[in-house]
This record gives structure tokens, C-alpha cells and sequence, in this order.
């Protein structure tokens, strides 16, 4: 496990990551090349409901310095520069965003051995401010979130976490939607590569006083194949199965469909990553 308690992001990640990534509903194609001159090039298609879009992305890393650009067929531009260390254990990134502009931000975090610190500041001409404080160690660790709006004065959020990461579990308890939403979740590994595990989560909305109760789990059926799935309590089953037909190169077919609704069309997604 890393140093220090880590991002205020990282809370609740483990399960969220389990229960979310690689579950599609669209169809993808990604390419990555890298240059002899050290420029990284990913070039994207999707396919989503009859719509097709695609991206190209380049990053460039020197030294402590890393420049990402990426640019879609919505004439969407997107600029990214990270510098870490410009002060001992930080890290500055600054987004750029054309032709909205205003969605760019400048974001400086800090890492020390029993704590982290965000602060991000927008581009506009009335910047929202977000800030985030963990501290703890990389087995127990408490934080909150706060995002302050300058034109009105205001929080526009604010949210409070704990967890406990064990080498074979973790557990996490989020407060957000300004205390309207509670979300508990327990990840335990079997194996040393964690890449079979057990997932449950356990969520509630205080103000419709709803409740979203989600099982799921990875297996590994073998070095090179993957399996996933979960269900909720409103009847929601979603499946994954992921195969690396070659070193770093991944083909990956998701399912989704509502158990209590068996007339309703099945979501299906897939996606083929290639790397060199």
C-alpha cells in the first residue's frame, strides 16, 4: 500500500471501480502508439445509439512535466499540464477547455505522510472554489469536500468520508449530497493480484428514504480472462467478461438488463483496446 492516506478521491474508489468500470453501453475502438521522441497517441471511436464520435490524444512527458492534449470530432479541445514537486510533495494541474472555456480549472494538491490537501479554482470570471482535506495513514483515513460558489457566497457541497484499508479489504462510509446521501461499501480480495473480490454496497437517500443495495464481485478465470457481475435491489444485473488477447491489449463485452422487466431491451456495450 502507498504512503500517507491519499486522496479524498480515493474514499470509496475500491468499490466504486468494481461496481462501474468496464460496465458499457456503448462500443469502443482505442488505438495507443508511442513515438520514439516519447509522445504518447491515443486515437478513439464510439459508438452509442446510432452516434458515432471519436478523439485523438497525445501526452508528452519530461521530467517532472507531462502535457496532455486531446482533441474530438466536436471540435472539442482539451489541454491538460501537470508539474508535481514544485514545491516537495505537491502536485499542479492546470485544464484548458475550448470552446468552453469556462470548464477549465486550476487544481493544487499536497501530499505529506499523515495527510493530503486539494484546493481547485475555475477559470471563469466568478471561479467556483473546491477544496479537500484527508488525513490518517494508508490504513485508516478521514475526510470531507467543500465546494464553495464566489457570486452567491454559498456551498454548493459538501461531503465527509472514512475508510479502513486492510492488504485483503477495505471499507468505506461516504456522507455527501450535503447529508442527503449515505453510501457504505466493504471490499474483501482473494487473492494476492486482487483481481478476484467481493464487493457489496449499501445506500440511502434520506429525503425519498430510498434504499440501493448492490452485490457483485471479479473472478479470475485464468491469467488472461476476467469476469464481473452485480445486482442491485431494484433488479439491475450487469456482467463483464474481459480477455487480454495480447500482452496489454484487451477485448471486453458487457451486459446489462433489469430482472424485474424482462420485456425491456438488453443493454450490450464491448470495447477493443490495442497497445503496442
Amino acid at each position: 500500500m502507498s504512503k500517507g492516506p491519499g486522496l479524498f478521491s480515493d474514499i470509496g474508489k475500491k468499490a466504486k471501480d468494481l461496481l462501474t468500470k468496464d460496465y458499457l453501453s456503448d462500443h469502443k475502438f482505442s488505438v495507443y502508439t508511442y513515438s520514439e521522441s516519447g509522445v504518447a497517441l491515443t486515437t478513439s471511436t464510439v459508438k452509442k445509439a446510432g452516434y458515432s464520435s471519436g478523439d485523438v490524444a497525445a501526452q508528452y512527458i519530461y521530467k517532472n512535466t507531462s502535457a496532455d492534449l486531446k482533441v474530438d470530432t466536436e471540435n472539442n479541445i482539451s489541454a491538460t499540464f501537470t508539474v508535481t514537486d514544485i514545491i516537495p510533495s505537491s502536485k499542479t494541474i492546470a485544464t484548458l477547455k475550448f470552446p468552453n472555456y469556462e470548464s477549465g480549472k486550476l487544481e493544487f494538491q499536497y501530499f505529506h505522510p499523515h495527510a493530503s490537501l486539494t484546493a481547485a479554482v475555475g477559470h471563469n470570471q466568478a471561479p467556483p472554489i473546491d477544496l479537500t482535506v484527508t488525513l490518517g495513514t494508508s490504513t485508516f483515513a478521514l475526510g470531507a469536500e467543500a465546494g464553495y460558489e464566489t457570486t452567491s457566497g454559498k456551498l454548493t457541497k459538501y461531503t465527509a468520508g472514512i475508510t479502513v484499508t486492510k492488504p485483503d479489504s477495505c471499507i468505506s462510509v461516504i456522507l455527501g449530497n450535503k447529508g442527503d446521501t449515505i453510501t457504505a461499501s466493504y471490499v474483501h480480495y482473494m487473492d494476492e493480484l486482487k483481481k478476484s473480490a467481493a464487493v457489496g454496497e449499501i445506500a440511502r437517500k434520506f429525503s425519498t428514504n430510498e434504499n440501493t443495495i448492490t452485490v457483485g464481485g471479479s473472478y479470475a478465470i485464468d491469467p488472461l480472462t476476467l469476469v464481473k457481475l452485480k445486482l442491485n435491489n431494484h433488479g439491475s444485473l450487469g456482467a463483464v467478461l474481459q480477455h487480454e488477447v495480447i500482452r496489454k491489449s484487451f477485448v471486453t463485452i458487457s451486459s446489462e438488463f433489469d430482472t424485474k422487466a424482462l420485456e425491456k431491451t438488453p443493454k450490450f456495450g464491448a470495447s477493443l483496446t490495442l497497445r503496442p
